[in-house]
């Protein structure tokens, strides 16, 4: 399989010669280069039963890399189906005007800020008003920055539950209509005013071009059913990057070329970039160290632990989720502990054990 990893590092010296890069696009680069490599050291283990020796070195761990966390997204996944209440979801998802991504790029930890915070705040305030819900509704917010094809286009998917707490946290409000949670004109309207007062008090307002402001700004909400699938899609793309390794299908002459889905006909598409635009698509996609694109509001946040599980309490008992079996308390020492050790892949006998540990590269120079 082709990776991106193999793409940066015939082509990553070359960009960096030629282009000046952000201090988390630079490490992105270099720990994507090294992943898997003795930069980040390892250990050494031996077949307990033919001696057979196998290297493995250690993942970069960085949050952008294609080949790492898989186990952390699906701990996330299990975590945030674990926040799920029992009820049916919207998926709701907010865009900016193409004028707002230069100042988007350029400002990304206020602009990334702002269009969480803008988006859940007005589908708590027009969930608020009791036309429409009169009530409180649980909110996880992702932010995504790429289309299919890997283009900057910074975007917010919002997961909100089909009504909230109301009447003073004593009872569980749903949506009047199943298949409507709030009117997304209104919503978009509301969205723009808050994200324009955001920008404003960050002193970015005067950066965006007059136009923006006013066009009509487009929000979409769709519905979602219990969640769980939604979250399994956002759950892929919340420790990696615009692009999976499989998706990559030649690299050849300098050029990549890689599939996607269109958005609007389901079909499958096909884009052949050179290297270097290849990796100038992928570092737009690169956030800030340490911003968090993951965040909850309303009854979702932790501050509001305490009201979420009052709405858990209201709600009937025929929509609780099944939980899963327990495990007999004997299952972890029913197990010998050789089993739990891979197994030898020449031999298919013994067992491997960890016999060396191989120091990083990177703190320990040859």
């Amino acid at each position: 399989m082709i990776e991106v990893a193999d793409i940066l590092r015939q082509h990553g010296a070359a960009y960096r010669a030629s282009h000046t890069l952000l201090p988390s696009q630079e490490r992105a680069l270099r720990d994507i280069e090294n992943c898997r490599t003795e930069f980040f050291g390892g250990h050494v283990a031996q077949c307990d039963h033919c001696g057979h020796l196998r290297y493995a070195y250690h993942s970069c761990r960085n949050r952008h890399c294609p080949k790492c966390h898989g186990e952390q997204a699906d701990a996330w996944l299990e975590r945030q189906r674990s926040l799920l209440l029992p009820v049916p979801h919207f998926l709701l998802t907010f865009t900016v005007p193409a004028e707002l991504r230069k100042l988007a790029f350029g400002h990304q930890n206020d602009v990334y800020g702002a269009l969480l915070r803008c988006a859940a705040a007005a589908v708590i305030k027009l969930a608020a008003d009791p036309r429409w819900l009169g009530a409180t509704p649980t909110v996880l917010a992702v932010l995504h920055t790429w289309t299919r094809a890997m283009l900057y286009h910074p975007h917010v998917h919002l997961l909100v539950s089909a009504g909230g707490l109301g009447a003073g946290g004593q009872r569980w409000m749903p949506t009047r209509n199943p298949a409507f949670l709030i009117p997304v004109r209104a919503l978009s309207v509301i969205f723009r005013a808050k994200l324009r007062d955001a920008l404003q008090s960050a002193e970015l307002l005067d950066q965006v071009p007059p136009r923006a402001w006013r066009q009509p700004w487009v929000v979409h909400c769709q519905h979602a059913g219990s969640g769980t699938k939604v979250l399994g899609y956002l759950a892929r793309y919340v420790f990696r990057v615009a692009i999976t390794n499989s998706r990559i299908e030649v690299f050849e002459h300098g050029n990549v070329t890689f599939r996607y889905r269109d958005n609007h006909t389901q079909q499958v598409r096909r884009v052949c970039l050179s290297a270097d635009e290849f990796i100038h698509r992928l570092l737009h996609h690169v956030l800030p160290k340490g911003f968090p694109k993951v965040r909850h509001y309303g009854l979702a946040s932790s501050a509001n632990a305490p009201e979420r599980e009052q709405a858990r309490r209201l709600l009937p008992d025929t929509l609780e989720p099944s939980e899963p079996a327990s495990p007999s308390p004997h299952a972890a020492t029913a197990t010998p502990a050789a089993e739990c050790l891979p197994l030898c892949p020449l031999c298919h006998q013994g067992h491997l054990h960890v016999t060396r540990t191989l120091r990083p590269r990177r703190k320990f120079p040859p």
